[in-house]
């Protein structure tokens, strides 16, 4: 079981990281110079995710959601359904800039979509898995700052249709999230 909820946060946390929009976008950009440039990116973006993370586990830590843990789990599912869409239809923006870590890390905590994932899908499944989830999250946001940048650097001077397969995958994670937390939704609602 914890091996499970473990693996289960790794899944998690590369539904967070992996959908193309703003935060990938700078990654990109900034790992198509330099896969160290996108690394501090990813660094600050991970960063912004940790301080929103701490703030989710500790309104899960001194809220009993049990009364009302159906409606965080269909608000996750619309939040899902929505970055997936969202994801499916995204166009990459690029630019330069400077403080790449700074930068992210100010893009993160203020990125209405990424505090909107915490405050849903987020709380839900630090409900339901506690650190155990958390740390596999993070542990998937580690591997994909990483591996991410140097994709991105490699792919950008071989193959130009590299991002648009990234998008698809990415909209079906998010699809297969949505659908488990509408699933959770009606579990819990009888």
């Amino acid at each position: 079981m914890l091996l499970y909820t473990f693996l289960f946060g790794m899944a998690l946390g590369f539904t967070l990281t992996v959908p193309p929009g703003p935060m990938n976008a700078l990654i990109a950009s900034e790992a198509s110079s330099s896969i160290i440039n996108g690394v501090l990116t990813g660094s600050g973006a991970m960063s912004a995710d940790m301080l929103l993370a701490f703030a989710v586990y500790m309104l899960r830590s001194h809220l009993s959601l049990s009364d009302f843990i159906q409606y965080f789990y269909l608000t996750g599912a619309a939040v899902m359904v929505y970055f997936s869409y969202s994801t499916f239809r995204y166009k990459q923006r690029t630019g330069k800039g400077s403080g790449r870590y700074l930068r992210a890390l100010l893009l993160g905590v203020s990125n209405p979509f990424q505090i909107l994932w915490w405050l849903t899908a987020g709380l839900a499944f630090a409900y339901l898995g506690g650190l155990l989830l958390l740390a596999g999250l993070f542990t998937a946001v580690a591997v994909w700052i990483i591996i991410f940048p140097a994709a991105i650097y490699n792919a950008t001077r071989r193959h130009e249709r590299a991002q648009e397969v990234v998008r698809y995958v990415s909209a079906g994670i998010m699809s297969a999230f949505a659908i488990y937390l509408a699933y959770l939704f009606i579990l819990h609602s009888n």
